[in-house]
């Protein structure tokens, strides 16, 4: 999973997604101008490589790539808050926003947003805040159960973040390594919570960038304990593992860019990405050949958007009922 530079693909990306080992792209803001160009830009990519998947990371709140045109799509501790005072109105919000999103998303020719975060509100950690839900498990699991409904009436499929669990360490693993002291029965018994009840309705996963020290020595998304005996063992997970993005940081431990993707592959991934570094996606592109296996490609396939109620074109959304009364009823959380 790689990304493009700007708001048009230029002839030399068209070649880069020709490559057998691109799965997919991802967009950024700056891919962003309004909302016929970003039409116009997943159609050409679509062109060039009709199977690669379409992807953004676009929760709502502050991790919003499209915002001038779509909807301002509120913060997930704001749907906690919600719930705080009517769980009932919490839980229609969390299935409006998850509704909203992945309706506006597809009617632009985006495949999937790499949302919920089921990561637990502990309120120290500088990246998550109020990206999460909850601190309590049970209603995380509860809101974040009601956006993957949303997101799947219109089609798209959830990918839950930050396996096991990122919420409790400080750092931010986009520019630190961050180490996690607990031991594993105290991460089982809260953070893994709902990626547990959920592992059935999600079509992802993206383990973090956090070393559990007194477990493994390896960051989550680099260890087969956890990827493999954890999460396909233990949880039954059998959707698609994502790699989070090997350029951050809290990846160095592994090595340069193809030590990276190997020790991410070998965990368990079925995707990785590279974000924001082009000229380390040409070199893994050049130099990688692992071995891509029939159960990932099956993975990765029933990714692609299923048929759901949304109308798939902006101009048939914007008069869908369903939707303008999501849309509005969101207005006042956003």
């Amino acid at each position: 999973m790689l990304d493009v530079a700007g708001h048009e693909l230029s002839a030399e990306e068209r070649d880069v997604l020709q490559h057998p080992l691109v799965g997919g792209v991802i967009l950024f803001a700056r891919n962003y101008a309004e909302p016929e160009q970003l039409r116009a830009l997943t159609t050409a990519i679509r062109t060039a490589r009709p199977e690669l998947i379409i992807s953004v990371d676009h929760e709502g709140g502050r991790v919003q790539r499209f915002r001038d045109g779509f909807t301002r799509l509120p913060a997930m501790r704001r749907l906690g808050e919600a719930w705080a005072l009517d769980p009932a109105f919490g839980k229609s919000c969390a299935r409006q926003a998850g509704l909203v999103l992945a309706a506006e998303l597809r009617a632009h020719g985006v495949d999937l947003s790499y949302a919920p975060v089921l990561d637990l509100d502990y309120g120290v950690s500088s990246v998550i805040g109020d990206r999460a839900f909850h601190r309590e498990p049970a209603v995380a699991t509860e809101l974040a159960r009601e956006v993957i409904a949303g997101l799947a009436q219109a089609g798209l499929r959830a990918v839950g973040k930050h396996f096991p669990g990122h919420g409790a360490v400080e750092a931010d693993s986009h520019v630190a390594i961050p180490v996690d002291g607990r031991g594993f029965d105290a991460v089982w018994a809260e953070d893994i919570v709902p990626f547990r009840l959920l592992a059935g309705e999600l079509g992802g996963v993206m383990p973090a960038h956090v070393i559990f020290e007194h477990i493994d020595a390896r960051p989550a998304g680099f260890s087969p304990f956890w990827l493999q005996d954890v999460l396909r063992g233990r949880l039954g997970f059998r959707g698609v593992i994502f790699s989070d993005d090997l350029t951050m940081e809290g990846a160095s431990v592994a090595g340069g860019i193809r030590e990276r993707a190997a020790a991410a592959h070998g965990a368990g991934c079925d995707m990785v990405l590279v974000c924001n570094r082009p000229e380390l996606a040409i070199e893994l592109l050049d130099r990688w050949r692992p071995e891509v296996g029939a159960d990932s490609q099956a993975r990765i396939h029933a990714l692609r958007p299923k048929p759901g109620s949304a109308p798939t074109d902006p101009q048939t959304l914007a008069g869908w009922a369903t939707y303008t009364d999501a849309r509005d009823a969101l207005r006042s959380l956003a």
